[in-house]
């Protein structure tokens, strides 16, 4: 289901009006599927985590493995990670299904102190990505594929 199915209040209108995928409502991407660049279904978005000191968002929870929610395995995955496919409705992640399938991970009943400067280099550094304490306000993960693309 994408987020315009989950729009409640009408965010995102074919009419054009509202705020567009440039600035989203959190409880209309939880669900939300994720995919690589080889078009591999990864999960879909179960949380995302806000940082309540500086008001950024850290980390998306990525569900994937298991059958019908059970033995999913949980991957906090840094935000900046993930590119918005605004065309197909969906989350991009760079990372082959293999390399998530070893990637750190946790289950329902288990989760990691996620504020522990010890455990974010350790996620930053598998998605080679820079703590999101060290990116400013006006960085990005919006990306819009453009009409005169070639598919």
């Amino acid at each position: 289901m994408s987020y315009e199915d989950r729009d409640t209040y009408g965010m995102y209108k074919s009419s054009g009006e509202g705020p567009g995928p440039r600035l989203m409502g959190a409880s209309t991407l939880i669900g939300e599927d994720v995919y690589n660049h080889k078009d591999e279904d990864l999960g879909d978005i179960k949380e995302i985590m806000l940082d309540m000191n500086n008001g950024k968002v850290a980390y998306a929870v990525l569900s994937f493995g298991g059958f019908l929610g059970i033995a999913d395995k949980l991957f906090a995955v840094p935000w900046s990670a993930l590119k918005l496919d605004t065309e197909n409705k969906r989350f991009i992640l760079n990372v082959d299904k293999e390399r998530l399938e070893s990637a750190p991970g946790f289950d329902k009943d288990h989760w990691p102190d996620m504020a522990d400067p010890s455990w974010q280099n350790t996620i930053n550094a598998y998605y080679g990505t820079q703590p999101y304490t060290n990116t400013s306000r006006a960085d990005t993960t919006y990306t819009e594929k453009k009409s005169s693309q070639v598919k």
